[in-house]
C-alpha cells in the first residue's frame, strides 16, 4: 500500500546535497575531490558571533521564545534590513525563523492557493518551483539568460502576467547565477506588481555579497511593502549556515500567518541562536566584509581560469559566490559533464539544470573554497575538457 500523501510527489529536492553524498563517498574510497558545489561560505562564524551565542547559553537563553521571534531580536533585525534599504520596517512585520527556507514556504502558504500562477526565475534555486507546485500553484518559469546579464528579463515578465499571477519570486544577487537585478528593472519590476496586483518574494539573501554598486531592493520601491516579502538571513553573509537562523519582512497580516506557521510548525527559531544573530548584525562587520573581498579575488581566479579552459566561456557574477560558465561547446550535456568531472577529475560541481531546465549548457560552481584548491580544480576542469577534443 502506497502510504505517502500524493503531494508528496509534487517535492522536489537540492541536487547539492545529492552530488554532496556522492563525493563523500568517492572520499571514503580514497580519492581526493575539491568540493565546488555546495552553496555553503568555507570560512568559520565570526569569533565576536560565537562569544555572543556561548554567552547566551550561559544566560540561559535556553527556553521557548515567542514564535515570531524575540521582541528585542525583531526589533534589531528591523532596523538592519529597514537601515541598508532606507525603508522603515516595523518590528511587527518581521518574523524570525530557523534558517531563510521557512520565509519562503511559509510566504507563499500564506498567499498562494491552487491554481494560482507563480512566476519563478529559471535557472534558479530549486526550492521555488518545488514549494510553487507542492501547493498545487502553477510554477511559471521566466528565463534568466545569459545574454541578459542573468538579471530577470523585464519585457519577458510583462508577457508573463495573466490575471491568475498570484506572485512574482525575485531573486538578486542571484544563485545560481550571481546576476544582480540593477535599480531601473527593479522599479519596472514594482510597477508591473502593482499594475497587476502580484505579490513579491524578494530573496535577498545575497545582498551583502555584492561585488559593486549598492544593493537595490524592490522592498524600497514606494507602494511595495505592501505586497512584498523580504527574505534575509545570516547563513551566507556571516558564515552561520549550521546556526539556521534567517527571517521575513512582510505586512502585517501576513507576517502573523507566517508566526502561525512557526507555533505549528517549529515552535519557535532557537533563542541563543536568535541573540548571536544580533550580534552579528549590529557588532564588528570587519569578519562579514573580508569574506566577501576574499570572494572577489577567488571569483576573478576562476572567472579568468575558466575562460582559459578551451570551449568553455564564463561571464563574471556581480554577487554571491558562484559562476555559471557556458559549457555548450564542450558537445556534453550539463549533466554528463558534470559527472565526468566528479568520476574523473574529482571535481563536484552542479549541473545548470540543477536549477531548472532553462540552465541546460552551463554548470555551477561555488568558489567558497581556497584559492589553492580552485588552481587546482582549474587545472583538473581543463585537463579533463582537453581530452573530449
Amino acid at each position: 500500500m502506497d502510504t505517502l500523501a500524493k503531494a508528496t510527489g509534487r517535492l522536489g529536492t537540492e541536487t547539492a546535497f545529492e552530488v554532496l553524498a556522492k563525493a563523500r563517498a568517492l572520499e571514503a574510497e580514497g580519492r581526493h575531490v575539491i568540493h565546488l558545489e555546495i552553496g555553503e561560505p568555507d570560512f568559520d562564524t565570526p569569533a565576536n558571533v560565537v562569544e555572543a551565542g556561548i554567552q547566551a547559553l550561559r544566560d540561559g537563553h535556553t527556553h521557548y521564545g515567542p514564535s515570531a521571534g524575540l521582541p528585542q531580536v525583531r526589533k534589531a533585525f528591523a532596523e538592519y534590513a529597514g537601515g541598508m534599504r532606507g525603508v522603515d520596517v516595523d518590528p511587527n512585520h518581521v518574523v524570525v525563523t530557523p534558517g531563510a527556507k521557512p520565509v519562503m514556504f511559509f510566504g507563499m502558504m500564506s498567499l498562494v492557493d491552487p491554481g494560482d500562477e507563480v512566476i519563478y526565475p529559471n535557472p534558479g534555486f530549486p526550492i521555488y518551483e518545488s514549494v510553487i507546485e507542492y501547493l498545487g500553484a502553477t510554477a511559471v518559469p521566466i528565463r534568466i539568460s545569459e545574454e541578459k546579464g542573468f538579471s530577470l528579463d523585464v519585457a519577458e515578465l510583462a508577457e508573463k502576467v495573466t490575471p491568475r499571477t498570484k506572485m512574482l519570486i525575485l531573486n538578486t544577487p542571484a544563485n545560481p547565477t550571481g546576476g544582480v537585478s540593477v535599480k531601473a528593472d527593479i522599479e519596472q519590476i514594482a510597477e508591473l506588481a502593482q499594475k497587476h496586483d502580484f505579490w513579491v518574494l524578494s530573496d535577498e539573501i545575497y545582498s551583502r555579497i555584492l561585488y559593486e554598486g549598492q544593493h537595490q531592493s524592490i522592498l524600497s520601491v514606494p507602494g511595495m511593502k505592501e505586497r512584498t516579502i523580504l527574505l534575509e538571513g545570516h547563513s551566507k553573509t556571516y558564515a552561520m549556515t549550521g546556526w539556521r537562523l534567517g527571517f521575513g519582512v512582510a505586512p502585517r497580516r501576513v507576517a502573523d500567518m507566517m508566526a502561525r506557521f512557526m507555533t505549528n510548525c517549529n515552535s519557535c527559531t532557537a533563542t541563543f541562536t536568535q541573540i548571536a544573530g544580533v550580534e552579528a548584525v549590529t557588532g564588528s562587520q570587519a569578519a562579514a566584509k573580508a569574506m566577501v573581498e576574499e570572494f572577489r579575488k577567488r571569483r576573478d581566479i576562476i572567472v579568468d581560469g575558466l575562460n582559459a579552459i578551451p570551449h568553455v566561456s564564463c561571464r563574471k557574477p556581480l554577487g554571491a559566490f558562484y559562476v555559471f560558465p557556458n559549457i555548450t561547446e564542450t558537445g556534453m550535456r550539463a549533466s554528463e559533464l558534470a559527472d565526468l568531472l566528479l568520476r574523473e577529475a574529482g571535481v563536484a560541481t552542479l549541473a545548470g539544470t540543477a536549477f531548472g531546465a532553462y540552465g541546460e549548457g552551463y554548470l555551477r560552481l561555488s568558489y567558497a573554497n581556497s584559492q589553492e584548491n580552485i588552481r587546482l580544480a582549474l587545472d583538473r576542469v581543463r585537463e579533463q575538457i582537453e581530452k573530449l577534443h
